[in-house]
């Protein structure tokens, strides 16, 4: 059966201590404490600047054998350089040590920003360069460009495994059925994003695998979700699995530290 896994959109929350983090538990075993609970995170640090890859292959080994990541594409790309001219950007972003996570490598995220309209032929070209295999992403890292120092590199892999990708946009244009055949035809998830109606908010299926970010219902990055909201998400997880979807999601509420009890109450429901 198709898998669904649940977690959280970083982990190192300073309002969490003491909270969702047992008081007195050192900071350097909190991805520990909460991979043990979860299972799957979203690594948001790579959206800001380029991780080292001696902190891909921390978390690796940190983290359980049976665990997942899911990885935020940098910003310079998508929201800096917005999709265009972003060859060596790509280059250098999947040679920062993304590949050191081996077999806990999950899907891609890349989030564009909502002044960042629908384009058709901008767009397209962007997710064409986009690897679908780890060999074909080693292929891209080593055309990194002289930003990153041989010992800021990761350009193997130990396995060619596939490599999903997953397209977050919070601009109204993408709504259009167009949009929405592009990213079918290039095999891209099309983020469903919970953002208590500030963004788009799309449930079409456009490749073999769902990929949620509950950034809160009621209010953004704030909010709580309710026992009935999350059985409304169990529901729409277990019918998509039972189409043979994968499922990812992703509690993005950690303003007020909804996110990783909210995420374990999902788990719960989905068991």
């Amino acid at each position: 059966m198709a898998q669904a896994r649940v977690g959280i959109s970083g982990w190192t929350y300073p309002g969490w201590r003491g909270d969702f983090y047992p008081e007195g538990l050192a900071h350097r075993k909190e991805l520990a404490y909460a991979a043990g609970r979860l299972t799957s995170i979203e690594i948001n640090g790579s959206f800001y600047a380029l991780q080292r890859p001696t902190s891909f292959a921390k978390w690796r080994d940190e983290t359980p054998d049976d665990f997942v990541f899911a990885v935020k594409g940098g910003r310079y790309i998508t929201h800096m350089k917005r999709l265009v001219g972003v060859e060596a950007a790509l280059a250098n972003f999947l040679a920062s040590g993304v590949l050191a996570l081996g077999p806990k490598l999950g899907p891609l995220l890349w989030q564009l920003p909502p002044t960042l309209a629908f384009d058709a032929a901008s767009l397209a070209a962007f997710l064409g360069q986009l690897p679908r295999t780890t060999a074909e992403a080693v292929a891209l890292a080593e055309r990194h460009d002289d930003k990153l120092t041989d010992d800021r590199t990761w350009t193997e892999t130990d396995a060619d495994r596939p490599v999903r990708h997953a397209l977050e946009v919070r601009h109204h244009s993408f709504e259009a059925e167009e949009a929405k055949e592009l990213l079918r035809a290039h095999d891209v998830a099309f983020v469903v994003a919970d953002t208590a109606g500030r963004y788009p908010f799309v449930e079409a299926v456009t490749s073999d695998f769902v990929y949620l970010r509950l950034h809160g219902d009621k209010e953004l990055y704030a909010s709580g979700y309710t026992d009935e909201a999350l059985d409304e998400w169990a529901r729409k997880i277990g019918r998509w699995r039972g189409q043979g979807l994968d499922c990812f999601a992703y509690f993005d509420n950690d303003m007020k530290g909804y996110a990783p009890f909210d995420a374990l109450r999902l788990i719960e429901r989905l068991r």
